[in-house]
Parts: structure tokens; sequence; C-alpha cells
């Protein structure tokens, strides 16, 4: 049984920053790569950061790239999204997901298999 949980979300005003982390325990068969996805309100979930975590390789979505850095922590079994200088765009609930992504299709949901059940990130 695979469960991943989200925490780390808030408030937060304009330009500030905020750490979520995606907390991975049991036997994610077969998965190769850990996404961060968000979702605001009558929107579709979009990919935001991955991470293949065999080899590093790291992707982010054009809007956040140098301001969201995607990490993990092998010995915690933890994914972290480090957020910065943070837009009242980026406004929505964040979920981490795992599966056994084919490269270049990382920002896709349906390459996702496990996901969490989310945590809300509010920027105003």
């Amino acid at each position: 049984h695979v469960q991943l949980v989200e925490s780390g979300g808030g408030s937060v005003q304009a330009g500030g920053s905020l750490i979520i982390s995606c907390a991975i325990s049991g036997s994610a068969s077969g998965s190769n790569s850990v996404g961060w996805f968000r979702q605001a309100p009558g929107k579709e979930r979009e990919g935001v950061a991955s991470i293949y975590r065999g080899d590093g390789t790291l992707n982010y979505v054009d809007a956040v790239r140098g301001r969201f850095f995607i990490s993990q922590e092998r010995a915690k079994n933890t994914v972290y999204l480090d957020m910065n200088s943070l837009k009242p765009e980026d406004t929505g609930m964040y979920f981490c997901a795992a599966g056994r992504v084919r490269r270049g299709n990382w920002w896709r949901p349906a390459e996702y298999n496990y996901w969490g059940q989310g945590t809300q990130v509010t920027v105003s």
C-alpha cells in the first residue's frame, strides 16, 4: 500500500516563500518519478515540477522555472518543493504524485499512479 502525504502548505504574501513536502511510504512499485501538480478552482490540474528519482533529472513548467526548486531526500523518502517569489497566480491545491513516467511526459497527470491528498497554498 503506497501513501503520499503532503505537508507545509499555508498562506503567504506575494513575494514570500514556502517549502512543501511529500512523504512517501510503502512500495511505489515501478515508479521512477515524483511530480508536483497544482489545481486552482475551476482550472485543470497543472504539472509544476518533477524529479526522476534515479538520475535526478528535473523538470519545471515555464511559469515557475527559476522560482521553484524540487529536490529529494532519499533517506527520508521525501520530495520537497521550495517555492520562492510567490505570486497570487501560484495559489492552488498542490498535489504530489508518483508513477512510472515516460520521458517528456512528466507534466501529464495520467502518467502517475499514486497521488497524495493535497496541501493548500494561498498567495495574496
